[in-house]
């Protein structure tokens, strides 16, 4: 979870991590798992972006993403969405609901085993 998306500031994954971490796993499994939550946070925003966006607007946003270009990529955004970091933060707050759902299910799981 350590790559520099264009809404990394805007993203508190440290109590998912931390979960993660207290979980009796390998390190390749830590890795494999944060590697999930890392894809389903950037598919979740590109979800809620493009939702809001209309077709011309989705080939610009994409053409600025292809590009790395952060800061024209916010322009746009901010130009085209009313409220847009507060509709990612939103979208970003549900995931980690449900991951810490999922992960609170696999330790009740796993005690239930042994």
């Amino acid at each position: 979870m350590s790559k520099k998306h264009f809404y990394s500031h805007l993203i508190q994954v440290e109590s998912i991590v931390i979960e993660l971490d207290n979980m009796d796993l390998t390190e390749k499994e830590k890795m494999h798992l944060a590697s999930l939550v890392d894809s389903n946070l950037h598919h979740t925003i590109l979800d809620v972006i493009m939702s809001e966006l209309s077709d011309s607007d989705k080939q610009i946003f994409l053409k600025h993403l292809s590009n790395n270009d952060h800061s024209q990529i916010w322009e746009h955004l901010n130009g085209k969405v009313d409220n847009i970091e507060d509709k990612i933060k939103t979208a970003i707050e549900d995931l980690k609901k449900d991951l810490h759902q999922d992960i609170n299910e696999a330790k009740r799981l796993k005690k239930g085993e042994k």
